[in-house]
């Protein structure tokens, strides 16, 4: 009897360089895909929470100013950034007087903020924590005042003003992400305690 072995040839048990330079260049493809997706749900969520914050932000301002214009008997305006509205019965201290505005003086503590102020706009600010800081970072700011009739033509005396409209941008800057820029356009607030020419 006769017995003949074949010897069979073992393919070795580990990868070609060619097996593992395909399967690296694999793996980089899937890698750079994961980090860019994590990356960028990163920063959206990041824009989400400073789109988030400035709403915030800007919806309490808006009720608040809404609240005093509502009151005001009368109104004095000082400039497109800022007016003096009279406010029977809620700032007594200051002759019933308010001011909202925006500082756009570079270098002060206020810089870029919508504020509320007691008393008038001519008034030294001996302390600031007489100012009510409601935004930051507005990068532009405007009243629009109108009759009680007109929505399309702004009136230019205080006198005739019955409705207050603003309009502003604000902006919010991160190291990371690209600024994240809401502009607002608030509707009328009427001056119901104000009598109408």
């Amino acid at each position: 009897m006769t017995f003949t072995t074949t010897t069979r040839s073992r393919r070795p048990n580990a990868f070609t360089l060619a097996e593992v330079m395909i399967g690296a260049t694999i793996g980089s493809f899937v890698l750079v895909g994961v980090l860019s997706a994590f990356l960028m749900l990163g920063r959206s969520g990041t824009n989400i929470v400073a789109y988030t914050s400035m709403d915030t932000q800007t919806r309490r301002a808006l009720e608040e100013f809404g609240q005093d214009v509502r009151m005001a008997s009368d109104l004095t305006w000082n400039s497109t950034t800022s007016i003096t509205l009279t406010v029977p019965d809620n700032y007594t201290a200051t002759a019933n007087h308010v001011t909202y505005a925006w500082d756009n003086v570079a270098g002060s503590a206020t810089y870029r903020c919508f504020y509320r102020k007691p008393g008038t706009a001519a008034e030294n600010d001996a302390t600031l924590n007489r100012k009510t800081t409601y935004l930051t970072n507005v990068t532009s700011f405007t009243f629009r005042r109108y009759n009680r009739n007109n929505l399309a033509t702004e009136t230019t005396t205080d006198p005739e003003t019955k409705r207050i409209r603003i309009e502003m941008t604000l902006t919010t800057t991160n190291r990371t992400v690209v600024s994240a820029t809401d502009t607002t356009l608030s509707a009328t607030f009427v001056m119901r305690n104000k009598p109408s020419n």
